[in-house]
């Protein structure tokens, strides 16, 4: 799956699965317009957060961070 495909404007709406075995791209929501992705890590203390940001940086090799959506599952991204 090439997440190339789903960013906007230099920014990406996700949906977070945390406590996963992998970190992987899963599906594409149409419903709500988002990314699902399934991380490994767990949600305390920022830990799925950072995450989230490390697998986009190493995914598409740009430096990413979490705009909104950090105490939810779903989140928006930019891409700097």
């Amino acid at each position: 799956m090439d997440v190339d495909n789903y960013i906007k404007n230099n920014s990406l709406k996700i949906i977070v699965k945390p406590n996963s075995r992998k970190n992987e791209l899963v599906s594409y929501d149409e419903e709500r317009q988002a990314l699902r992705v399934n991380i490994k890590a767990e949600p305390e203390k920022g830990k799925a957060n950072l995450e989230v940001v490390k697998f986009f940086n190493k995914l598409t090799k740009k430096q990413t961070r979490i705009i909104t959506g950090l105490t939810s599952k779903e989140k928006l991204i930019k891409f700097f």
